[in-house]
């Protein structure tokens, strides 16, 4: 079904004008299967350069508390494949937060953008902008969820296994609740996959969430498993997802910890092989500290005497790594989610 071809009555159908995109967890699953279709269909036209745009004469703020390359730019060429001019407030960018309050800025911004996304740290922040901006707002990262990235994630395992969602073994090895953590487990409850999120104890995702999503999979069909063991967590797996173990700027005692309790939780060559699926695929959101070739790397290995961190770097160049095809399709994933929200 191409979904470019119908005429404005599929997005009434799903009801996704003027609606903001903060967390998966607004969506029903034909709700987000639809996103991920469009995303496909979107993508496919942008390469035989059918592609129609739904976004003219549209304005759009892109506010970043937390500096990024594949969010912005995504959101970017994404807007501007679809006619619509971006206006990019950095991280010194915009008052919120010192001189004025979101809510302010909300409505500020509310009344002179057709749409804004947020990036930086408290979900708080994201929701107020969408509660008084009077516009769609999109998530493009807070602390606690990541949910354009699964829309990427998603697609890319489509793509790549040729398979239906509801029939994918998805496995998330490392910090059990983390942002991407987060948001990967509510995409794939609502999406009826089985999910296993392989990590230490002490790193279990949070209670509520896991509450939440154990009661969609009920309707969804969907299965999930929490577990320390690396060899029960990986077998069967269709995907093995790693995230980085520490966010920049969190103090050397949390860098510590964190590595001590998440090396046995590299994915390596091994890992991937205890899956026991010759097909099995490696996803990362990026950027990962696969080797010491950057300035922070440099500094985790002078520190820690680490060359590789989450991810091995064999692993991460090799032929089941998708992780730069998963990285272009964060515009093609971001632009669906505007398209469906804000387009004509």
């Amino acid at each position: 079904m191409n979904l470019l071809n119908i005429e404005g009555g599929i997005h009434n159908m799903f009801n996704l004008r003027n609606r903001s995109f903060l967390t998966l967890l607004d969506f029903t699953p034909k709700e987000m299967g639809y996103l991920l279709d469009l995303s496909a269909d979107l993508k496919t036209a942008k390469y035989t350069g059918t592609e129609q745009q739904k976004l003219a004469k549209k304005n759009i703020a892109l506010i970043f508390e937390k500096s990024s390359t594949r969010t912005r730019c995504a959101f970017e060429v994404a807007a501007h494949d679809e006619g619509a001019q971006v206006t990019y407030l950095g991280p010194t960018g915009t008052q919120m937060g010192k001189k004025e309050t979101a809510k302010d800025t909300a409505r500020v911004l509310g009344g002179m953008f057709d749409g804004i996304e947020y990036r930086g740290f408290s979900q708080r922040t994201v929701e107020t902008l969408a509660k008084y901006s009077g516009v769609p707002v999109w998530n493009g990262l807070t602390d606690e969820d990541h949910p354009t990235q699964v829309l990427a994630d998603f697609l890319t395992a489509k793509e790549c296994l040729k398979k239906p969602y509801n029939e994918m073994n998805f496995t998330y090895m490392g910090d059990g609740r983390n942002n991407v953590a987060n948001a990967l487990m509510i995409g794939a409850s609502i999406m009826g996959m089985t999910f296993h999120l392989v990590c230490p104890k002490e790193l279990d995702p949070a209670q509520d969430l896991l509450d939440k999503c154990e009661a969609i999979a009920k309707k969804t069909g969907a299965k999930i498993m929490v577990t320390d063991d690396i060899d029960k967590g990986v077998l069967g797996s269709d995907v093995i997802y790693t995230d980085v173990w520490v966010s920049m700027g969190e103090p050397d005692d949390i860098w510590k910890k964190r590595i001590d309790l998440l090396q046995p939780y590299r994915v390596t060559k091994d890992v991937m092989a205890k899956t026991k699926n010759p097909n099995a695929i490696f996803e990362h959101c990026l950027p990962s500290f696969h080797n010491a070739e950057t300035k922070v790397g440099h500094e985790i290995y002078e520190k820690y005497g680490l060359k590789e961190m989450e991810v091995s770097d064999e692993v991460f160049e090799s032929d089941q790594s998708v992780v730069f095809q998963e990285a272009e399709n964060r515009m093609h994933t971001i632009k669906a989610v505007m398209v469906a929200t804000l387009g004509d």
